[in-house]
């Protein structure tokens, strides 16, 4: 096992890549009494077209089927590994996003066991037709929720206004006709194709003695048998046009206050490992310079009444798609819509060495300060290592960027208005007066 030595923040990080591929990571934290885990594959929503294993040729398979094949993974012929987790005083969850799907739980007592759970589950997938059957109802009745949502509506009504051809504007949950699709040998061939121990990473942070856990675990795996580590081959290249679909799309439905979100899509997004999160963090520092609470802009939107303090703005780079959002709830969605869009477009000269410098120290205090969170630290070092990128590296990499380097990241980001989304949902009725 190796260990890794972070000076600047105190930290020792231990891993080893197993015989079968898996690779193991440990982050003990003195003082600490919970402990967090995160087994992940690198497979996600936007990966519906690929080979399967044992295959040459290619398929697509129904949108959704990641995130029903997280459902599926929690059952069992003995019934529901939830109900082992809360016996062993552990609290057990998963999520699916566009380019990972996350097992993870947390517990301050039965680490090892709760370790061994986790690893055996994910490792032994039981599906029936008839509990694929069952299931099908179950997150038909979650997509019917997420549907009258309206931020959810919002975010992705923003991506499929972005989005020509990538499958990030599809819900990760699919549809009600999609999910309808799917049969149990579907999750079987997706199962096989993306769950083996080598495109997985096991990630463990908290009250934990590396040397004894990492010896359980290299046990746990010495048990199984796994078949030679496949080379995947997924659809990478979606032939997205660099312009965004629409620039205005509106979604009505019963809201209180209306919402305003403005999508900028990334042109060319092929970076990696470093370059990859230097742009990331660079973006970010963008739009604090531009949208945070402490910028002149901020204060003039929030006083004149276009926005509260659901305004927010985020940065997702990921594998082959990359954007910026920002946006909340606003009475004049309309006008908040063209505001943003001036000011993204126009903050550039306010991107300046004082201002920077403000901007990475408090981008600095940030981070610490999520290093404090066992569940920051896991999902957020899986989501970089799946992008050859680490965690962290966020200091010296914020700490290393310069005005120049900010400056050109803006002008490749926020190139011009057709790189720009406004997505606004607002209620027809109440806006008619009926």
């Amino acid at each position: 096992m190796k260990a890794v030595e972070f000076q600047q923040i105190n930290e020792t990080l231990y891993t080893e890549t197993l015989p079968n591929g898996l690779t193991v990571y440990l982050l003990p934290k003195n003082g600490f009494q919970k402990t967090f885990a995160t087994f992940t594959t690198k497979y996600g929503s936007i990966d519906r077209t690929f080979q399967p294993l044992n295959s040459t040729e290619t398929i697509t398979v129904p949108d959704g089927i990641a995130h029903f094949l997280e459902h599926k993974m929690f059952e069992d012929e003995e019934g529901d590994v939830f109900h082992t987790f809360s016996k062993q005083g552990a609290s057990a969850n998963a999520f699916t996003s566009f380019t990972n799907t996350a097992y993870l739980f947390s517990s301050t007592t039965n680490v090892s066991e709760n370790v061994q759970t986790l690893l055996d589950f994910v490792q032994k997938p039981y599906f029936t037709d008839e509990t694929v059957e069952k299931e099908k109802g179950i997150i038909g009745q979650e997509i019917n929720m997420y549907d009258d949502n309206p931020d959810w509506r919002n975010f992705f009504g923003l991506l499929n206004g972005m989005y020509e051809n990538h499958p990030v504007a599809v819900d990760i949950a699919g549809t009600v006709e999609s999910i309808n699709e799917i049969s149990k040998d579907d999750l079987y061939t997706c199962y096989e194709t993306f769950y083996h121990p080598s495109n997985m990473v096991l990630f463990i942070v908290g009250a934990v003695d590396p040397d004894s856990l990492i010896e359980e675990i290299r046990t746990n795996q010495q048990e199984k048998i796994f078949p030679p580590a496949p080379a995947i081959q997924r659809q990478e290249d979606f032939a997205e046009p660099e312009k965004v679909k629409q620039r205005s799309v509106e979604i009505s439905m019963p809201v209180q206050t209306p919402k305003c979100l403005i999508g900028v899509k990334e042109a060319s997004p092929v970076l990696s490992g470093k370059d990859l999160l230097q742009y990331e963090l660079a973006v970010e520092l963008i739009l604090e310079i531009a949208f945070g609470e402490s910028s002149p802009r901020y204060q003039e939107l929030f006083e004149e009444g276009l926005i509260d303090d659901s305004f927010e703005f985020d940065v997702e780079y990921e594998r082959g798609f990359a954007f910026s959002v920002f946006g909340g709830e606003s009475p004049r969605p309309y006008e908040l819509a063209e505001r943003l869009k001036q000011i993204a477009l126009a903050v550039r000269p306010e991107i300046t060495q004082s201002e920077l410098n403000r901007m990475k120290k408090k981008k600095i205090g940030e981070f610490l300060k999520s290093l404090n969170s066992p569940e920051f630290i896991a999902t957020q070092f899986t989501r970089y290592r799946f992008n050859d990128a680490e965690l962290f590296d966020v200091i010296p990499i914020l700490e290393d960027l310069n005005l120049e380097d900010v400056q050109r990241v803006y002008d490749e980001h926020f190139r011009s208005e057709e790189q720009m989304t406004a997505c606004i949902v607002i209620n027809k009725e109440e806006e008619n007066g009926g």
